[in-house]
């Protein structure tokens, strides 16, 4: 009876079924990929110490999103998205099988890693732009912003709490075992995947246009739509300001307040634990508060935000702040990612998911960029102001906007419908 009611309680059955699939596919591959974030950087870090290299086996697992990113978000609204998942996860374990047996073998080079790294982050490109797409799918408008918050806990767990602490110590027993175990569970994921009760095929009738074609047509629909279009802004900037300052938050860390290497670690999982706080209140926080009061007290904390990182130099006040960032962060997160979902027409959901994965990614790189400059030159705190000012400006000018993009479905609606009518009513 306990058992039943906690798992009513974090899966409702309204949700359905093939959520629950989805949500056990997307834990167990969150739970390798954290595995991978420490014991990818050792694998690299045990066959060379040339920063050129280290910094390079970075690059090659984020590179593909700038690359295919688009082109990934394209075919998830091309072809059966269940189908892509699996045939990408199942990718993404050969390669990882792959590699686990050419370092029980003895045979691994930085070589091999950074090719490795490379097909690994392409495949996971295409995992993730379809991913994103699935949910959509499969429950209801209405419980987008709970069933996200519900994938977001095993990012939280395993990516950031349970995976790296797994992974280090896995290959502290052997190099070759966090691999193999993180093969395991992307098998398990492709299994999981399969049960998913999609239906079969595309979710667009037959295609005769051209990807790019596809691509044009998703960028399109977002830039004529103005609440999914300022969306896509405030990310973009909100990922600049926010990656400035982390960009160098290490060196932040150990010169202004004083944290030392073990402590800094402390910082990401005080981070991981407001985000999990965050997950168990998320569905009755959405049910009380107004989505556009939520949307501004959210960015508002990230200003906040800022302005006390900037002002503090006691690790005392650090620690905190981190968790108090996890917290409102995942309800950003999990909150901006609902309201895109229900605004975007299924054969969209691809096109537009991925040039919002592209504004992330591109907003990161450029803020770690300025950040590197800012700090270069005036010092590690003066991040955190152009943070605070970048942020603060940014919301000031899309404070009203924020109230149409919570209710961005409603435009998306009141355009279709105003589409249908066109040709019945010419002007």
């Amino acid at each position: 009876m306990l058992v039943s009611r906690l798992v009513e309680t974090v899966f409702p059955t309204r949700l359905g079924t093939g959520f629950r699939w989805l949500v056990g596919s997307s834990w167990v591959s969150n739970l390798g990929d954290g595995l991978m974030i420490a014991a990818g950087p050792l694998l690299v870090a045990s066959q060379t110490r040339d920063p050129l290299l280290v910094a390079a086996a970075m690059v090659a697992l984020h590179l593909p999103w700038l690359l295919v990113g688009l082109y990934a978000g394209a075919l998830a609204d091309r072809l059966d998205r269940r189908v892509i998942m699996m045939v990408a996860n199942a990718v993404r374990t050969a390669v990882v099988g792959g590699l686990c047996v050419v370092i029980a073998t003895g045979h691994v080079s930085i070589a091999v890693v950074l090719v490795a790294l490379l097909a690994l982050g392409t495949a996971e490109t295409f995992a993730d732009a379809t991913s994103g797409t699935l949910a959509p799918m499969l429950v209801e408008k209405r419980d987008l912003g709970i069933a996200n918050a519900r994938l977001m806990v095993g990012s939280i767990t395993g990516n950031q709490l349970v995976g790296p602490a797994l992974g280090a110590l896995l290959f502290t027993v052997g190099a070759a075992w966090p691999f193999a175990v993180n093969a395991v569970l992307l098998a398990l994921a492709v299994a999981l995947v399969a049960r998913i009760g999609t239906p079969p095929g595309a979710v667009r009738e037959a295609v005769d246009t051209h990807v790019l074609r596809d691509i044009a047509e998703g960028v399109r629909w977002l830039v004529g739509n103005p609440p999914v279009r300022t969306l896509a802004v405030i990310i973009v900037v909100f990922n600049v300001t926010w990656a400035a300052p982390w960009s160098v938050l290490v060196l932040w860390a150990l010169e202004r307040v004083g944290i030392d290497e073990a402590g800094f670690g402390l910082l990401t999982t005080a981070s991981a634990l407001g985000g999990l706080l965050a997950t168990f209140g998320y569905g009755r926080l959405e049910r009380m508060v107004p989505l556009a009061t939520l949307m501004r007290f959210v960015l508002m904390a990230e200003v906040l935000f800022h302005l006390a990182m900037a002002l503090t130099t006691s690790a005392w006040a650090a620690y905190p702040l981190m968790f108090f960032f996890g917290a409102y962060a995942f309800v950003w997160g999990t909150l901006s990612q609902a309201v895109r979902q229900r605004a975007v027409p299924a054969e969209y959901q691809g096109r537009v998911g991925s040039v919002y994965m592209m504004c992330v990614m591109g907003g990161m790189l450029a803020g770690s960029v300025v950040g590197g400059l800012i700090a270069r030159q005036w010092g590690t705190v003066a991040p955190w102001w152009f943070a605070f000012v970048g942020s603060g400006v940014t919301l000031a000018m899309v404070w009203r906007q924020l109230g149409h993009i919570a209710h961005a479905d409603d435009v998306a609606t009141a355009n279709a419908a105003a589409a249908e009518e066109a040709p019945a009513n010419p002007s």
